[in-house]
């Protein structure tokens, strides 16, 4: 959210007030063709939604649509280079980080309420106040998206940006996992029974091999402590001579570098923030085993058929990770049970600045180790 609560003031008029003058003048022009989606959240969500958007393009209902998609800048390599063939318009803005910015926030705003929508789609579950502004002021004829919890937005706030939508899927209760929520959106908007069970991504074109091992999970606090990995990576070469690289991007460095420091001799490729996103999802799908935290590497993992562990902790238990048992491929999760599972990463214990969470440190070696040595040679 805004760190500078004047800028935000004016943001909050142009994501409030503007969707209705913009709603007015858009009703005087002719619909056209054109279909938004709004997706904006990180890698490991978008590989859980993409496969929908091949769904809607090939729809009997939307198959003659101009299809424009609004995702993070993130996600710019998967989106181009597997879902280009089945979206006419990429736009790329990192929406977190915007509420600083009127102005920024004013230029693609005009830009969506020009391009003329006929209909908006927004299959988040969780929505934000940012992306519900941007859905108002595309002034489409149509403009779906789900009820909403207020995870990531403010009650006061959903309250007024729910005007905005003239479609709003109440989700049941009993549907938990992220990928079945989105897939209970474009069931219920195609008004048809979907037949994927699952995130599919870039298959193998070999035979699998080495241990990928991706010690980040983006906030340090929701990662397994680097030590651990340490005593897991000792354990796996007294027993497997396959090659282990470890994987991640630029939070991941300190925690790849601590690994290297304490295992020089192991042969350990690090290949920490030395590969692109398109790289990375080629190791995955290339690889025999993937040891990770919870975080888009488990999830490119299953998409590509490549057998993964996921170190678990209970922020968000049961939303991204553990899998339903229909899915094909599913991480195989550890993790340590606690009463105060699914409190949104608001951790009630105290711990200090360089400690994991306890719902994550608990989580053992040798549990990890009693999963992982059955995938090994």
């Amino acid at each position: 959210m805004a760190q500078n609560r004047n800028l935000f003031r004016l943001t909050r008029f142009i994501l409030l007030r503007l969707p209705g003058v913009f709603k007015l003048f858009g009703g005087l022009r002719t619909a056209k063709k054109r279909l938004l989606i709004i997706k904006t959240d990180a890698i490991g969500d978008y590989i859980l939604f993409r496969n929908f958007i091949e769904v809607v393009k090939r729809s009997e209902q939307y198959r003659d649509y101009h299809i424009t998609l609004l995702a993070n800048p993130l996600c710019k390599d998967v989106a181009g280079k597997y879902d280009g063939q089945f979206v006419n318009k990429f736009i790329f803005a990192n929406t977190e980080k915007i509420y600083d910015s009127p102005l920024e926030v004013l230029k693609l705003g005009w830009q969506l309420f020009r391009d003329s929508y006929e209909v908006v789609l927004q299959p988040a579950y969780s929505r934000t106040f940012m992306t519900d502004g941007l859905a108002g002021l595309a002034a489409a004829k149509q403009t779906i998206g789900f009820e909403s919890d207020t995870e990531r937005i403010r009650e006061k706030l959903k309250r007024k940006t729910d005007k905005f939508y003239t479609g709003r899927l109440l989700l049941p209760a009993s549907i938990t996992f992220e990928f079945e929520r989105t897939k209970f959106f474009f069931e219920s908007l195609l008004k048809q029974e979907l037949p994927i069970n699952g995130p599919s991504l870039l298959p193998a074109t070999g035979e699998k091999q080495g241990i990928v091992i991706a010690p980040g999970a983006g906030v340090m606090k929701r990662s397994w402590e680097p030590q651990q990995f340490v005593e897991l990576i000792k354990l796996i070469k007294a027993k497997s001579s396959e090659p282990i690289i470890l994987a991640g991007g630029p939070s991941e460095i300190a925690a790849g570098n601590y690994i290297i420091e304490n295992l020089p001799n192991a042969g350990i490729i690090n290949c920490i923030n030395k590969t692109s996103l398109i790289e990375l999802v080629e190791l995955i799908a290339n690889s025999r085993l993937v040891i990770a935290n919870e975080t888009s590497t488990i999830h490119i993992a299953a998409a590509t058929q490549t057998t993964s562990v996921c170190i678990l902790g209970g922020g968000h238990f049961g939303r991204f990770a553990p899998y339903p048992e229909t899915v094909p491929n599913a991480p195989i999760c550890v993790y340590h049970p606690m009463d105060c599972f699914n409190c949104n990463w608001e951790c009630i214990y105290k711990t200090q600045e360089n400690e994991s969470f306890p719902c994550i440190s608990k989580v053992s070696v040798d549990s990890i180790w009693a999963q992982a040595q059955k995938h090994l040679l």
